[in-house]
């Protein structure tokens, strides 16, 4: 693929997700939630040019850095989302301010980081961006659904960072 059809492909898939971050999902465990983000990674890394043939170890480690960056959004956006579960026992997700804020923090260092690269000459691909993409949602995914099968009592399964959680609840391991 093009540059130019990654970068859309990029794009919708961030609209898409962000756009469904703050609406109430149900979480099943049953289904491949590791399946897109595998998907995109193969995309990704089918793509000539992850790294630069002139500046290889800038280039690594700009990739390294983009993946660091999209492991961590993706388990803050994880464990920053409340997870809750229903009376008839389906487990939900939405994601609070807090998971807008790393969304923000992440944009915002992916950013600096290709500011950073055009600074030192290298030549970035829309890949890379694609394959940190797949990191992120691959481990916000991953650590939802093992959230979700936690055998902590349901009330307690709501707490996300900055939600009020009662003194006397179980607390929820991390």
């Amino acid at each position: 693929m093009s540059g130019l059809v990654d970068g859309f492909l990029i794009a919708a898939v961030v609209v898409v997700v962000i756009a469904r971050q703050f609406r109430a999902q149900r979480i099943d465990t049953e289904r491949r939630w590791w399946l897109l983000p595998v998907v995109l990674a193969v995309v990704a890394l089918r793509e000539p040019g992850l790294i630069d043939a002139h500046h290889h170890t800038a280039s690594a480690a700009l990739l390294t850095a983009e993946l660091l960056i999209g492991l961590a959004t993706g388990a803050a956006w994880a464990w920053t989302s409340r997870v809750w579960t229903e009376p008839d026992g389906a487990v939900w997700s939405k994601s609070t301010k807090a998971s807008g804020l790393v969304w923000l923090v992440g944009i915002a260092l992916r950013v600096g980081l290709y500011a950073l690269g055009t600074a030192l000459g290298v030549h970035q691909e829309s890949s890379a961006l694609l394959l940190a993409l797949a990191a992120t949602l691959l481990v916000r995914a991953g650590i939802l659904a093992w959230r979700a099968q936690s055998p902590h009592p349901a009330s307690v399964r709501g707490s996300a960072y900055g939600d009020a959680v009662p003194r006397s609840a179980w607390k929820e391991r991390v």
